[in-house]
């Protein structure tokens, strides 16, 4: 399971997302940013930045 915690971008955002599809969870971050942090360009290197956040819990077992 992949996993992403705006707060680990966002400081003090406790919006999370989980998906077995690592693309769907950097989706689903986008479309937050958009929604909740009112970003309407989402460059490359922010998909990068929410690439490099998510989390792979079924490692942490």
């Amino acid at each position: 399971m992949k996993e992403f915690s705006c707060g680990t971008l966002v400081p003090g955002c406790k919006w999370h997302t989980a998906s077995n599809d690592e693309a769907e969870v950097v989706l689903r971050a986008v479309e937050h940013l958009r929604s909740a942090h009112g970003e309407t360009i989402i460059r490359e290197n922010m998909v990068e930045n929410i690439k490099e956040r998510i989390r792979d819990t079924t490692e942490a077992g």
